[in-house]
Formats: C-alpha cells, structure tokens, sequence
C-alpha cells in the first residue's frame, strides 16, 4: 500500500564493529532450544488427545462416551471440554510465568531465568512420565506450563541482546525453527511411541521433552548473560567484557556507551508497568506486544498443530494415516523456517509477512473449499484418495507460508521493537497474550469445528486478510536497526510518529559524555 511507507530508504542506522561469533552462535542456539520444548508441547498435547490408552488412564469416562457414539457428522467428533481443557492446562500456566518473568529476567537476568524454566519443564515432564494418578498428571503438567513461560520470555529477548544488528533476524528465527523442530520431534515420538506393546508408550513420549529442557538448564550454565541484561543490574566491568568477548573485538565503546545511555533511560523511568501501560509514550510498541501474538493466534496455525491427528482423523483418515500426514506437515514446517533464516535481514520482515499471509489464505479457501465440496455443511460422506491429498497438500503450503511468516516473525517483532526500560514488561504482556489466545483457541476449536463447519477455514482466512493489511499499513521495517536506535524507526513512520515522544538529541549527548568520563 503506498500510503504505508515506513521508513526512508536513505535512512542509516550505527553499525557497530564485531562479526557474528561462536561463543553468539553457541548462545543464541542454547537460548533457542526454548523453543522447542514450546514447540513438542503443541505437538504433544495433539498426540495425547488421540491416544487411547493414556485416556483410558486418565479420562475413562470420556474413553467410553466417545466409543458409544455414533455421529456420522465428520464435523462433530471428539468434543470434550474437559478434556480440551486438560490441553490447554499448559498455556495457562505459561501465561502466568510469563508475569512473573518479567520481574526474573531484570533482577537475575536472562540466563538464570532460562535456567529456572528449563529446570522446571525437566521437573515437569519427569512427574508427568511417572504419573499414576490425575493430580500427578496435572501437577507434572502445570510445571510444564511454568518452565515454558519461563523460557519463551527470556529466549527471544536474549538473542536479540546478543546478536549483532545486521544478523539478529537470522539468529531470532533459531527460536522459531527450534518450536518447528520441537512439533516434528513430539509427532515422531507420538508416532513411535504408539507402536510400544502395552500401552504405556505415552509415558515415553511425555518424559522426553525432559531431554530439550534439560540442554537449556545445563546451557544456560555456560553461556554469558546479555551485556544489556549486566548494565540494567549494575555489573558494567562483566558487561564490557562480555560485550567484547561475544562481538570478537576490542573496541566496544561506542556499542557499550550506547547500551549504557540506554540503561541510564531506563532507570529513569520509577515504574516501568504504569509507564507501558498507561504513559501513552510506548503507545507502538505496546499495541504490537498485544496484537502481534494476538494475530499468531488466529491464523489458524494450532487449529493445525494441536489437533493434526484429530483433524486428519476427522476428514476421514485412519489412525496411522492421520499421525503420518502430522509428521509430513511438521516436516514442511522446519525446512520452511530456513527459508525465513535465509531471507529475514535481506528482504526485510515486511516481505516475508506480506507474501506469507497471501499464500495462507490461500490455501485456507483452497482447503476449507475441498472439505466443503466432499462433506457439505451435513458433515457426512467419506473422503476420496484424491482429496485427502489434496488437503495435505494444500495444508503444506499454508504451514509453509506460516513458517516463513507469522511464525517466526510473530516471535522477532516483539523481540526487538522494546526500549529498554520496559522490555522485560512488554515482553511478558508478548508472551501472555501469547499462551491466552493459544489456551483460547485450542480450548474452542472443536466447538468451532461443530458449528462452523468447512466455514472454519474461511474465519481464520479472515483474520489472516486482516492482520495482513494490519502489517500492510502499521509495521514499520526493522531489519538492520540496532535495538537501542528502535524509536528512530517509530519516529519516522506515517502514523506512529504522533505517537512518540522525541527526546533530545543534546541530552543524549550529554549523558553519552558523562559516561564516557565516569568509564574512563
């Protein structure tokens, strides 16, 4: 849209010196594993809900309902409440970590909040495997939860504190690929651990994300705090050192002196909750820590992830049949994220979500049309070879724009459009908003399913048309610019520039001086 230029191509940002270094590459991936235990867990809960002795375990009564039914309405199988509700247990929990991670990550910093969570979701998962009751199950679970909100808030914002500017989208989207890994992982384990005789292969596939979790608990050992996360807490001789050792040079000074007016801004502000919410001055940054993973949401994405095998099964696959096409579209999500990887810092994160959100509704009326034409709005009939192909395959190409769009980006806008004096605030208000709306639409999507019938498909193409104008119109390009010169981008947009207080240039001069003496 030609109104919706957001910011002079003949703009330039500071480059600092420095090259994307190993002991970077090693951290951004231990920090990124995070992802992956968020990842097997949408994959897992998928599993776990198509898994016939684990609910014979656990939810006999529902066991025994659904073998007594007999719908012949492909739309209307499956629905348990409390069951979805079990599922959506996690994202809860997730959701209120995350409040209280804000408060971790700025007072112990980023590293030891990803150890707690990962300490957690190893605690978590081994309770869940040995579970031999409901209250157990339950417990291991809402650990689960806990550990994933924990290391879902510090990953994204460590990377991008860690990595340089010119390489920070490549190394963010490692989270991304890893939540892709993590669902690939869970459907192979889901898969492999059905075929173990007596039923207890469940057990299995719930205590292996232990394994994930325990790489982030014993990494966050061995990688250094952010040097942002050190200044915040006072510790600017490790900051410096640090800073130095992770952009393989000597002369940081430019890069620290910056980080430190940064900070020196942030412990201005008294309370930087009030300031978020209610100052009116991070007005941009607070409506897309709100709307951005509000959209991720309602594309549709864990209508597809969640409930994989359920919908496969629905639309007339067997049983194996629906865990294998789980595996090919987990498949297609991970090499589709590369193509994000590959392209997030040259093209832009504009590009990638504009092209990524047309192709998905695409396919979501291309699917949502197949299903419609083979089972009405009746919901009966059986499915052809021809069309359950189709399906999958068309179901492939809206994963892979997913994967290259909303996925990863959902995840890297946010990351790093926050000042720092309330990043860690607005990055727990990201992520909760997050795990709510995933809890929400896993919770109601097959209430959804029952009534909307192939229309469901055509809801969330909606919302995709929407939140892809919303991009279209509202996001500014912020590949390139270093986090701390973010409000520069805000300042020159069409329609947030009303929005944001300029500080002065003196000042900032100013202060860069002072703490320029007081290091030297």
């Amino acid at each position: 849209m030609p109104g919706a230029v957001i910011v002079h191509h003949h703009t330039r940002y500071k480059t600092y010196p420095g090259e994307v270094t190993g002991i970077v590459v090693f951290s951004c991936l231990i920090a990124s594993v995070a992802g992956c235990i968020f990842g097997y867990d949408i994959g897992l809960t998928s599993g776990l809900t198509s898994t016939e002795p684990f609910l014979i375990k656990f939810f006999p009564t529902i066991y025994e309902e659904r073998k007594k039914q007999v719908i012949t309405n492909q739309y209307c199988k499956f629905d348990s409440q409390f069951l979805t509700m079990f599922c959506s247990s996690l994202f809860l929990s997730a959701m209120t970590a995350a409040f209280f991670a804000g408060g971790i990550t700025r007072s112990f910093g980023r590293k030891w909040t990803l150890f707690t969570g990962g300490s957690a979701y190893v605690t978590g998962a081994c309770l869940g495997g040995i579970s031999f009751n409901f209250p157990m199950l339950l417990a291991g679970r809402l650990l689960v939860g806990a550990g994933v909100g924990l290391s879902i808030h510090a990953s994204p914002l460590y990377i991008s504190e860690v990595a340089p500017a010119q390489q920070r989208g490549m190394l963010n989207i490692l989270f991304q690929l890893m939540i892709t890994v993590g669902i690939l992982t869970a459907s192979m384990t889901n898969y492999l651990s059905s075929k173990i005789p007596g039923g207890w292969g469940w057990r299995v596939a719930v205590a292996f994300g232990a394994v994930p979790a325990g790489v982030i608990a014993l990494g966050a050992l061995a990688i250094p705090d952010s040097p942002t996360s050190l200044i915040q807490r006072g510790d600017t001789a490790t900051a410096r050192k640090t800073l130095a050792q992770i952009r393989g040079v000597g002369d940081v000074r430019e890069e620290f002196d910056d980080l430190s007016t940064a900070s020196q801004d942030a412990m201005a502000v008294e309370s930087p909750w009030k300031e978020l919410l209610f100052g009116g001055k991070y007005k941009p940054q607070l409506t897309f820590s709100i709307l951005v993973p509000f959209f991720q949401q309602l594309t549709g994405i864990n209508v597809i992830m969640f409930y994989a095998p359920v919908l496969f099964k629905t639309v007339g696959f067997k049983q194996n049949a629906s865990l294998v096409s789980s595996v090919i579209t987990g498949t297609v999500n991970v090499f589709s994220t590369f193509v994000a990887i590959m392209t997030a810092d040259k093209v832009g994160r504009r590009a990638l979500f504009l092209q990524g959100g047309t192709q998905m509704i695409i396919s979501q009326i291309l699917v949502g049309t197949f299903i419609g034409l083979q089972f009405g709005m009746s919901g009966t009939g059986a499915i052809s070879e021809q069309y359950a192909m189709c399906i999958v395959l068309f179901v492939c190409v809206y994963v892979a724009g997913f994967a290259w769009s909303w996925g990863p980006m959902g995840w890297l806008i946010p990351s790093e459009i926050y000042p720092m004096a309330v990043r860690t605030q607005a990055m727990s208000v990201t992520v909760a908003v997050n795990m709510f709306f995933t809890a929400f639409i896993g919770q109601i999507f097959l209430t959804l399913l029952c009534h909307l019938r192939f229309g469901l498909f055509y809801f969330f193409g909606a919302w995709v048309l929407l939140m892809t104008l919303f991009i279209a119109m509202l996001l500014p390009e912020t590949k390139n610019v270093p986090v701390d010169e973010m409000a520069h981008v805000w300042k020159k947009h069409w329609f947030w520039r009303k929005f944001v207080v300029d500080t002065s240039d003196a000042r900032s001069a100013e202060m860069r001086k002072r703490i320029a003496l007081e290091m030297s």
